[in-house]
Formats: structure tokens, C-alpha cells, sequence
């Protein structure tokens, strides 16, 4: 079931999003090439904001506490992995396929 955009093990999940902060609105907009998940935040790529954007956002979208949800690596880039504790990759497929329309 892997996707390019997502790796499981067990309970965790790594998701590969393309990041753009400071936009209108928080939201997927699509794929990024067939590897990552075009994700657009509302707050600011500064102090930290954009980031933390994104984890509230997926970890709303997968069912997770925020606590469950970390940036990994890309934290100052627009190219970030988020690890996801508490959902299979099976889990995270059908919630993210729902946002992506798909």
C-alpha cells in the first residue's frame, strides 16, 4: 500500500509535504509530483509558526493529539518529512486520500 508520499512502520507514519507558508488559508493543495503533498499553512515561516501550523493541521487530519505529530526534518526549508505517532500507514492513506480527493 506505500505511497510515495508516505512510509509506515507499526504506528508511525512518515509523511513528505512541499510547504508553502503564509498563505490565505491552511490546506492541501495537491500533490507534489508523485513524492510529497502540496501543503499550503496560514502562518508566518518564522519562529517556528509555519511549522507548528503544520503539525496542528495533520495531526487534525489524521486524529492525533498535536503531541503526536512532529516536523523531522525540513524544519527551515519548504521541504519537510513529519513523523506521526498513533496511526498506521493504512490509517494515514485513507484519511490523507479524503483531503486529496482521491
Amino acid at each position: 500500500m506505500s505511497r510515495g508520499y508516505l512510509r509506515g512502520a507499526g504506528e508511525e507514519v512518515w509523511i513528505s509535504l512541499r510547504v508553502s507558508a503564509g498563505a490565505k488559508n491552511t490546506g492541501i493543495k495537491g500533490m507534489y509530483g508523485d513524492k510529497a503533498i502540496k501543503l499550503s499553512v496560514a502562518a508566518p515561516p518564522e519562529k517556528g509558526r509555519a511549522n507548528a501550523e503544520v503539525e496542528r493541521f495533520l495531526a487534525g487530519a489524521l486524529g492525533l493529539a498535536v503531541s503526536q505529530v512532529e516536523v523531522v526534518r525540513g524544519g527551515s526549508g519548504r521541504d519537510k518529512t513529519v513523523l506521526a505517532r498513533g496511526a498506521s500507514e493504512k490509517q494515514a492513506s485513507r484519511a490523507l486520500d479524503g483531503l486529496l480527493g482521491g
